[in-house]
């Protein structure tokens, strides 16, 4: 007896249609704004000169971290950067990746703090954000297209639903995390919801709030190389066009290119949240 197969994929793709056709409208909206946004934030980073521009982003990595080293490396990274002919597509993969982050915080952190808040939307997010992380990145390629086209937009999307997990799950963890001695206190003090969560909970949960925004810039940072399969160009682009013309020092290049941003960023946000656990 031969069972009868699910037609899960034809379901999937079903929906998938349904919403193109009935929301299209709206995404490629969205899709305008988003570019446009881009476009100008890139425009504006690239007609700042590129020395002073190292230089303003190294003496912010020493001020931030308050480590001469990691300012040092932040100069001389970028400067090698500079040196290889890759500051364009550094430039584009970092506007894309600063955008990318913003909104992912700004949709992570609210689901995070609603799943520490209330049984049931934990009971929902959770197990959407396992599927989530657990779903190969080069999927989330496959729904941005028909909803945004192929480019920038659609490389946003996917980096967006691939780096959000960390900033939910770790905004929900650093709240349930507080002392119910402090939240039993705050409560016999007459402090209501909103009190307790913006003047104990949050502050408190603060360091392992960090930690998720850190985790999710360098999900967002590995997510552009592989978004630019579909347009995203910046220094994915460039290791993308390496392997398709099977260049290999040049892809190195660009992947060292990518290294030093990571860690930058790395660094310094591993600084910053220390300060705010200290």
């Amino acid at each position: 007896m031969q069972i009868p197969r699910i037609p899960l994929g034809e379901g999937i793709e079903a929906f998938i249609n349904f919403l193109v056709d009935h929301c299209a409208f709206a995404t490629k909206a969205l899709s305008a704004v988003l570019e446009s946004g881009l476009d100008v934030l890139e425009d504006a980073m690239l007609a700042v000169p590129p020395l002073i521009f190292i230089l303003v982003v190294s003496l912010l990595a020493w001020r931030l971290s308050k480590k001469k080293s990691i300012g040092l490396f932040a100069l001389f990274g970028l400067l090698l950067i500079l040196n290889i002919g890759l500051w364009k597509a550094t430039v584009s993969t970092i506007a894309l990746v600063l955008i990318a982050t913003l909104i992912a915080i700004a949709i992570g952190v609210p689901l995070g703090i609603g799943a520490a808040m209330s049984g049931q939307i934990h009971k929902i997010v959770m197990p959407t954000l396992d599927v989530m992380q657990t779903m190969p990145a080069f999927v989330y390629l496959i729904p941005a297209i028909p909803f945004f086209g192929l480019g920038k937009v659609a490389a946003i999307f996917s980096t967006v639903i691939f780096a959000m997990p960390p900033a939910i799950r770790l905004t929900c963890l650093g709240i349930k995390q507080v002392p119910p001695e402090l939240v039993e206190c705050a409560e016999a003090f007459g402090s209501n919801r909103s009190q307790r969560l913006f003047k104990l909970e949050l502050p408190l949960a603060m360091p392992t709030i960090m930690a998720g925004v850190n985790q999710t810039v360098m999900l967002a940072l590995s997510m552009v190389v592989i978004a630019a399969m579909i347009g995203a160009k910046g220094l994915g682009g460039e290791v993308w066009k390496a392997i398709q013309r099977l260049q290999m020092g040049n892809g190195f290049e660009a992947g060292i290119g990518i290294v030093i941003v990571a860690m930058i960023l790395d660094r310094v946000l591993q600084k910053v949240g220390t300060k705010k656990r200290n």
